[in-house]
């Protein structure tokens, strides 16, 4: 079964488990890894400027740190998807990935991911995120499985317009509360770097990115530990920081 009739199959299936809506794309990821061959997936919310630091669900700790490392780096198979609206189909990285992302593509295969499969969730021009397939193993996915992989990216498209809607109908209460107050985190950081350091922004956000890379941390903590006071940012280290 392919197509619409899929994806409302899909969509089905995860409104029909018992659980509060929070856990949608929890359910739809644990889903769409039983229906591939592949080792994890994971649910990124993008922006008009790219990834936003936002890990709305993922199958383990290895598909969120794949999200985490394409903020840090701001390249990636899921940045590119999302900025060109279609999919990206990296069966081996250590062939293809080095020259197209080297920094992404050189951490990941520390943590042995092997193959990358991004698929956009956009709505029309809007981006709203990206669906990521991961491998131990190199391998394409079979014509099925991309196409059953294409159909748990609309649905995971629907489920996060969902979300979306019902954070803004019931406030605090809202399934994306946690990641937008994330994101907020991610934002008032960058702007205490600028003033820390006297840079633009986008360079703040460099540096918080590669301060996270290197300490292995999400970005979102480090964040947290520079909004809280806990650490502050100086020129004596690249993208570093004194605590």
């Amino acid at each position: 079964m392919t197509g619409p009739h899929r994806v409302a199959e899909i969509l089905s299936l995860t409104y029909g488990e018992h659980g509060p809506d929070s856990m949608l794309l929890a359910r739809l990821c644990q889903a769409c890894l039983v229906a591939t061959s592949v080792s994890g997936v994971g649910v990124a919310l993008m922006t008009a400027d790219g990834p936003s630091g936002v890990v709305l669900a993922a199958t383990d700790g290895r598909a969120r740190q794949l999200e985490e490392l394409q903020f840090s780096f701001g390249e990636g198979p899921c940045v590119e998807a999302s900025d060109s609206g279609r999919p990206v189909l990296q069966a081996d990285l250590a062939v293809t990935g080095p020259t197209r992302w080297p920094g992404f593509v050189a951490a990941v295969l520390d943590f042995g991911v092997r193959a990358i499969f991004a698929l956009p969730l956009r709505v029309g021009a809007i981006r709203v995120g990206v669906l990521d397939l991961y491998r131990d193993v190199p391998g394409q996915l079979e014509i099925l499985e991309l196409a059953e992989a294409l159909a748990f990216a609309e649905a995971a498209t629907l489920v996060v317009l969902y979300l979306q809607d019902h954070a803004a109908q019931e406030g605090d209460q809202s399934a994306l509360v946690e990641p937008i107050e994330r994101r907020a985190v991610v934002h008032q950081a960058t702007g205490m770097i600028a003033v820390q350091l006297g840079i633009s922004l986008a360079e703040a956000l460099l540096r918080l990115r590669a301060r996270a890379y290197v300490s292995g941390r999400p970005v979102s903590e480090v964040a947290a530990d520079v909004v809280s006071r806990r650490m502050r940012f100086d020129d004596g280290e690249p993208g570093g920081g004194r605590q």
